[in-house]
């Protein structure tokens, strides 16, 4: 097969290592032209994102090409050689089949199941096909890797169950209100978890961002941000009225949000909901304030539990996507190795057709005196002999490869038929 993987990911190397090549990549690093030039390699991937850093290649055997590949990461990363054989792993041929396919279906992220590396691998390929450097093989195996990416979204649960803080925020949120469009957030303090979890909030259907915090202009700069409106922090009591969802990080000593003034909103707010999430250490709001009606309060903990509990879902449902990568690499390779008895079935079939012209031929003399459906009778009699002989061993031939057996078949047909140009007796 001649497939080689070579690279670091969060998992073998730290991030002042795995920066270093993208830093090489923004300073004028063509990888993919470098690799190209590389003798022996025909084909090629670079995938490059905050995690990892991979390079995939088919080349001929016995190339020198995973020597030339270190040496490339180890020049442009800047690395030592103990670095180098700290952070690097190599795969071949169904290995690092397996490996493509994990890495695009989201099994192999940081946060497993995360739908943004299908995304890198996918502009990655467009770069290979721009490049020119993807052929058949690559090609191919790019595709299934989508599919595989495809089936395991679909098949299982292993990208849903929000995994992060902020995404446990929207998940919460849906399941209080049903449905979040037309829902007012009301951010409280300027933190960069809170903000994360109001940009989640606003792109799931958020209406309106209010956002107040004792720094006013930092209050206006994410207001203007947002396309929301900011609102002075004494005025915090009357924002609490206007607000479907209220988000608290402020890092202040003591709570801003007391008991009292969460029931003295709701008096003013008609029986709607109001959920608060609470994601300051120490926390913004009064436990109490859980404690009222139509209020639903979770602190931090609450929501890291949740995260947690679903990574734990999450890691269940990758159980099923790993059968599912192990039945598409087997796939994949047998996919391979039938082209290996591709040019040997060729030669057979071309032959073949030539002995049957040939023959034809030479009994031109009494074909002739035949009529001509009988003459075009006769001619398609002997082709059907000769398909009937050759189904067989054709169908064994493919049968065989998918077993990794194919080598010595193809050797024998070549000696047997003399496929390889010798005539008799040569």
């Amino acid at each position: 097969m001649n497939l080689l993987l070579i690279g670091m990911n969060h998992k073998t190397a730290p991030v002042e290592i795995r920066e270093r090549l993208n830093i090489a990549c923004n300073e004028g690093f063509d990888p993919l032209t470098e690799i190209l030039g590389f003798p022996g390699v025909e084909e090629a991937l670079y995938l490059s994102t905050c995690n990892r850093v991979e390079i995939l290649v088919r080349s001929r055997e016995g190339d020198g090409a995973e020597e030339r590949l270190r040496e490339l990461i180890f020049r442009h990363g800047n690395l030592s050689a103990g670095e180098l054989a700290r952070c690097l792993y190599v795969y071949r041929d169904r290995h690092a089949v397996r490996h493509l396919f994990r890495v695009a279906a989201g099994l192999d992220s940081l946060v497993m199941g995360e739908p943004q590396i299908l995304g890198q691998v996918k502009d990655a390929y467009r770069q290979a096909v721009e490049r020119e450097a993807a052929g058949i093989i690559l090609n191919r195996l790019l595709h299934r890797a989508f599919r595989v990416a495809k089936r395991i979204r679909t098949e299982t649960g292993v990208g849903s169950h929000a995994v992060s803080v902020s995404y446990a925020a929207v998940e919460l949120a849906k399941k209080i209100f049903g449905t979040l469009p037309g829902k007012k957030v009301l951010l409280v303090g300027a933190g960069e978890m809170s903000e994360l979890a109001a940009r989640h909030l606003l792109k799931h259907g958020g209406a309106r961002l209010i956002v107040t915090n004792r720094t006013w202009e930092r209050a206006v700069g994410m207001a203007a941000e947002f396309q929301g409106v900011a609102v002075e922090f004494s005025r915090l009591g009357e924002a609490l009225r206007e607000a479907d969802i209220v988000i608290a990080s402020t890092g202040a000593p003591g709570y801003v949000i007391t008991g009292e003034m969460v029931a003295a909103a709701l008096g003013r707010r008609k029986n709607r909901l109001l959920f608060i999430i609470d994601i300051a250490v120490p926390r913004d709001v009064d436990p109490r304030a859980g404690d009222l009606e139509n209020v639903y309060l979770y602190n931090m903990d609450d929501l890291q539990e949740i995260a947690d509990a679903n990574m734990a879902i999450r890691k269940e449902e990758a159980a099923r996507g790993e059968e599912i990568v192990a039945a598409e690499t087997e796939e994949y390779v047998a996919w391979f190795d039938t082209l290996a008895v591709v040019p040997v079935i060729v030669s057979l079939r071309e032959k073949a057709d030539a002995i049957v012209s040939g023959e034809l031929e030479r009994a031109e003399g009494w074909l002739r005196n035949l009529r001509p459906e009988d003459r075009e009778a006769a001619a398609l009699l002997a082709q059907a002999i000769v398909n009937k002989l050759l189904h067989d061993p054709m169908t064994r031939l493919k049968e065989e490869s998918r077993n990794g057996a194919a080598p010595a078949y193809v050797a024998a047909l070549r000696r047997l038929f003399r496929l390889d140009g010798t005539e008799e007796g040569g």
